[in-house]
């Protein structure tokens, strides 16, 4: 089994529609090399053709846009808005299952430059990632299938299970483009454990095919039968598929420091936190089934 999910975080790159390189310049500025070159001088108001005033962004017409930006964007007007005393205030936006993907709507104005949408993960239920990207507009269910698809191509390398929180509609994708011809080889989509108790009881296929404890049998690696401390039996989950959320959690401690960064500093740094994260994984992982191993050495009678 892996586990895949996203957190809302990622560097800035060209503000120009459809345009994920590089800025020319991360301090202040908003476009590529190429884009700078073309609409650096102008007013940067979607369409406007006049050239921009002096040490503003915007052309005579468009300056009172451009203040009111400034405004909104100030120091005062946003700690007046979340004060930091407010712990109810939202600082990442998670996506609801049973809402369509993110709206990508076209832009009014260039006065800032964009930000990747989020880090996406794979990893297994240890904690240990497999691998990890960075999604420009959305966590589409088409960008997720083809993360997939560029993590695993091989058939016989993909994992049994494949757990994610919008699994059923990954499935319906997969099955509306074909892919699942492919996919069904290998895998089955299933939805995490903390998710899936806020899905549709309705949604049919959803609770035959996406179930991450089905209790009838179906799936007997998913689940199987422990005992608690008065010695009633229950059903377990086998594996944690909460690992990529609390990856999650912890990454999500470094974003004031990482929305700064440029493209090619933010994918060292997450890359080298991850890679430290998932050595720490191993090393627990090492250090407990030493102990497993050391204990069943002395309750056998017939070694010692």
């Amino acid at each position: 089994m892996v586990v895949i999910d996203g957190i809302v975080m990622g560097p800035q790159h060209c503000a120009y529609d459809n345009c994920s390189n590089t800025l020319v310049n991360h301090r202040g500025g908003v476009f590529c090399d190429v884009h700078n070159q073309e609409f650096g001088a102008r007013c940067h108001v979607h369409d406007c053709q006049n050239q921009k005033i002096d040490n503003t962004q915007a052309c005579n017409e468009h300056q009172e846009m451009w203040h009111k930006y400034n405004l909104e964007h100030s120091s005062d007007y946003l700690n007046a808005e979340n004060p930091p005393w407010n712990k109810n205030q939202e600082r990442r936006v998670q996506q609801p299952h049973d809402e369509s993907d993110t709206n990508i709507t076209k832009k009014s104005h260039y006065f800032s430059a964009s930000h990747y949408y989020c880090v996406e993960t794979i990893c297994a239920p240890c904690g240990a990632v497999i691998a990890w990207t960075k999604f420009v507009k959305s966590e589409s269910t088409t960008n997720i299938l083809k993360f997939l698809e560029d993590v695993f191509p091989d058939e016989e390398l993909r994992p049994d299970y494949i757990c994610i929180d919008k699994a059923c509609k990954l499935l319906r994708t997969a099955v509306a483009n074909g892919s699942w011809v492919d996919w069904f080889k290998s895998s089955c989509f299933v939805v995490d454990g903390y998710h899936y108790t806020n899905h549709r009881s309705d949604d049919y296929l959803c609770r035959k095919w996406c179930n991450p404890a089905p209790q009838d049998g179906s799936a007997p690696n998913l689940v199987y039968i422990a005992q608690d401390r008065n010695g009633e039996r229950y059903h377990k989950r086998a594996f944690n598929t909460q690992a990529c959320e609390q990856l999650n959690s912890w990454l999500g401690g470094f974003e004031s420091i990482m929305k700064r960064m440029t493209p090619s500093n933010f994918n060292w740094f997450i890359h080298s936190m991850i890679f430290y994260h998932t050595q720490q994984v191993i090393k627990q992982q090492n250090s407990q089934n030493f102990s497993i191993i050391s204990e069943d050495f002395e309750h056998d009678d017939g070694l010692l």
